[in-house]
């Protein structure tokens, strides 16, 4: 009895058949999972840990708020201490960023009846505070388009890569307080 063997095309191994079958595959999954809108994403997203034996991985908060502004006023608030505790402890690693966005909820700046303006003075007066306390640098901070969510500084930690940490080394040092040459 003779066993016939079957050959792929030239230039073609089956490996490199099989893996762009594969890949399809996966990417057709991938695809699926984005279009299910009913689907419960920490449901699923345990299922797969589960298929892999792996331990969940505890979420952590990266995101913090001050809230309580008066309205039309971009006067801290009593109480930020928690916040930039958090912000100081995150932003330690000069590779982290924090965007600040403010917001307003129906009220607005009453010099210019401006709700964008009010939304930007609180976050600028949330990232004097975070520069001033020594919370981080003011090369980490950035700025988000305001918002209407609440009368509140939403502050989002995201990682910046190496490349914010040299621009934080290479910053030009401020001068001295007293305008005085050393």
């Amino acid at each position: 009895m003779r066993i016939r063997r079957f050959d792929t095309a030239p230039g073609r191994p089956l490996w490199l058949t099989t893996l762009a079958d594969l890949s399809l595959l996966l990417v057709g999954f991938f695809v699926f999972l984005q279009a299910a809108q009913a689907v419960d994403r920490r449901a699923l997203t345990a299922g797969i840990r589960a298929g892999f034996d792996a331990e969940p991985i505890p979420m952590t908060v990266d995101r913090a708020v001050i809230d309580g502004f008066a309205p039309g006023s971009a006067a801290l608030p009593a109480g930020t201490s928690n916040s930039v505790e958090f912000v100081r402890g995150a932003a330690a690693d000069r590779r982290i960023a924090v965007t600040l966005t403010g917001g307003t909820q129906g009220d607005v700046d009453p010099a210019t009846g401006s709700a964008a303006i009010l939304a930007t003075d609180r976050a600028r007066a949330v990232a004097a505070l975070l520069v001033r306390e020594g919370a981080a640098t003011p090369a980490q901070i950035a700025f988000a388009p305001p918002g209407t969510g609440g009368r509140g500084v939403f502050i989002d930690l995201g990682f910046a890569g190496e490349r914010q940490a040299v621009a934080d080394r290479q910053a030009p040092l401020a001068a001295p307080a007293d305008g005085a040459e050393k």
